[in-house]
């Protein structure tokens, strides 16, 4: 398989011969405010440029949308994306709203959802934030849901796309469980103000190293949005500090992979 990391959660992903946009952010750099209630809310959303031309991630196979928060699913890609694309979203919730911005060719992910000869699968596990952020039902309901998806074919290695989620047991026991043998993790660290992280950091990374010791790890989902505190330098230093350089891949806007 081949891991394009575009910005963000945005990946172009080759796999099984099929070509997958994830998570698309297609807006140029400051295009939208910071999110309220979030750490460094001040500055502007995407922080940074995309590495390449919107007009090469739309000659793709499928869309997959694993949330709709803005910087998974945001305005360029509904005006940008083909309405006629295959898009895969984790609920009926999510398919309504994609169906009334114009999308025609949408699925529900479930734990077998063909595509070709390619098994995704959604996972079950994660949550967008700590269980005390969810017990104010307001933040809960702007965190939402953000699923995972794994990927299977006969002749590629598993592939998880973990999410929005923190390292939470049920995560743990998912992953542990599903056994993939490349993980893409969004590690940014990101914070609600009062609530702490909604997603993963450095010791995230290192534990899931430590669930999984011989899956390679990419991760991702850093120095894009104004409320991810880990920057890749401070990850690498403490993937060299764990010595776990061979198992986590940390790549720059626009660096392909090949697992």
């Amino acid at each position: 398989m081949n891991i394009t990391h575009i910005r963000n959660a945005t990946q172009l992903i080759t796999y099984a011969g099929k070509r997958f946009l994830i998570d698309p952010l297609l807006a140029p750099k400051d295009a939208y405010p910071g999110f309220p209630g979030t750490a460094r809310a001040e500055i502007r959303n995407p922080t940074v440029e995309l590495p390449c031309a919107v007009e090469s991630l739309l000659d793709v196979d499928a869309v997959i949308v694993t949330h709709t928060h803005a910087d998974h699913w945001d305005q360029h890609a509904i005006e940008r994306i083909a309405k006629a694309m295959p898009i895969f979203v984790q609920h009926d919730d999510d398919a309504q709203l994609l169906r009334s911005q114009g999308f025609r060719n949408l699925t529900v992910l479930t734990d077998n959802t063909p595509f070709g000869a390619i098994q995704l699968s959604k996972t079950h596990g994660g949550q967008h934030g700590t269980d005390r952020a969810y017990a104010v039902p307001e933040l809960a309901e702007m965190l939402g849901e953000a699923c995972g998806v794994v990927f299977r074919h006969p002749e590629e290695k598993t592939l998880l796309i973990a999410g929005d989620t923190i390292l939470r047991p049920q995560v743990a026991d998912e992953l542990q469980k599903l056994q993939p043998d490349v993980v893409v993790l969004n590690a940014g660290y990101a914070h609600v103000i009062g609530f702490g992280p909604i997603i993963m950091g450095a010791e995230d990374v290192l534990n899931v190293h430590f669930l999984l010791p011989q899956a390679k790890l990419v991760a991702v989902h850093m120095e894009a949005i104004n409320h991810c505190l880990l920057t890749r330098s401070a990850l690498r230093e403490y993937v060299d500090a764990n010595q776990m350089g061979e198992a986590v891949i940390i790549p720059e806007d626009g660096e392909s992979v090949i697992v």
